[in-house]
């Protein structure tokens, strides 16, 4: 008999391993709207973090679509002022979480206040690095997110990683030693020109290299980036997946090295670890990254 209830267990600890998935999901009751993302801002800056933009994107559906589902949908994006850049000055590609993404969205047609963030194992898989500072980042955000929804039902997404494309796109710019700093420059105003013509917009911009203590690095920078197409073709059936958005684009040199690297989180992140199954959003997202990668490609050339 204890063999079978043994296995019993192992079978359902085994089955809720598989079922956590990539995105960490808050669900909180917000029908008298006490909620806010100004305040879940707040509980973040509390515990020790910087906020990047905390940006409500209703106005702008309403403005270039006419139409909102959402009483609220904002993309909020955070850095731990201490962790993130332990975390940036031991790994280069973690630049591309700082700031990370936290989805805040509740539709007209509920009371439901849901939040959506990427977790330490996605992080994990995304970016090939094993730290347990990932994991007390996550856990430093949680600890946020509670304090600001401490009624909140907390579960996990069902999907994750499955995508066999490339979950981060890099690009690398040959530099000399002497000249470096007007190479970054001019790359600075190549990729700005690019995202202009091809519709994306830059919330905020971050120094990290000024945040880092005894840097590595020359130069480290991040893009705040997205495509408000993008963003509302996406949140009309998939809104979870704001825990992408917008994403962190990284720019920087390391020391002694004779090249800037440019890289930026893959949209197939988006469709993997967020389901995102709906035909004309994946073709956004695609759409979308083919436009990236052009513009890197031409200011690297």
């Amino acid at each position: 008999m204890k063999k079978i209830i043994f296995a019993v267990m192992a079978l359902f600890m085994a089955s809720a391993l598989l079922a956590k998935g990539d995105l960490h999901l808050f669900e909180v009751d917000n029908k008298d709207a006490a909620i806010t993302p100004q305040k879940i801002e707040d509980a973040f800056v509390a515990h020790g973090f910087g906020i990047g933009v905390n940006s409500e994107m209703n106005k702008p559906f309403m403005i270039q679509f006419k139409n909102t589902e959402y009483k609220i949908f904002t993309l909020m994006t955070v850095f731990h002022n201490k962790l993130s850049f332990e975390l940036v000055n031991k790994y280069p590609q973690m630049g591309i979480f700082i700031p990370m993404e936290i989805g805040i969205y509740q539709n007209k047609k509920e009371n439901t206040l849901h939040v959506s963030v990427a977790t330490a194992e996605a992080l994990q898989n995304i970016l090939k690095i094993k730290d347990p500072l990932l994991k007390e980042l996550e856990n430093e955000i949680l600890s946020a997110l509670k304090k600001a929804l401490p009624k909140a039902k907390h579960s996990f997404s069902e999907e994750v990683l499955q995508d066999k494309n490339a979950l981060v796109t890099q690009y690398e710019l040959e530099v000399s030693e002497d000249d470096f700093k007007e190479d970054f420059s001019n790359a600075l105003l190549g990729l700005n020109n690019g995202l202009s013509l091809y519709g994306f917009v830059v919330p905020s911009k971050l120094n990290v290299n000024e945040k880092i203590k005894n840097s590595n690095y020359d130069i480290y920078q991040t893009y705040s980036i997205c495509k408000l197409p993008v963003i509302y073709t996406v949140s009309l059936t998939n809104p979870k997946a704001s825990a992408f958005a917008p994403c962190s684009m990284a720019l920087y040199k390391k020391r002694g090295e004779s090249k800037v690297v440019i890289a930026f989180p893959s949209v197939y992140n988006w469709l993997s670890s967020a389901g995102v199954k709906n035909k004309d959003s994946r073709e956004v997202l695609v759409k979308a990254q083919k436009q990236l990668e052009s513009i890197l490609a031409e200011v690297v050339e």
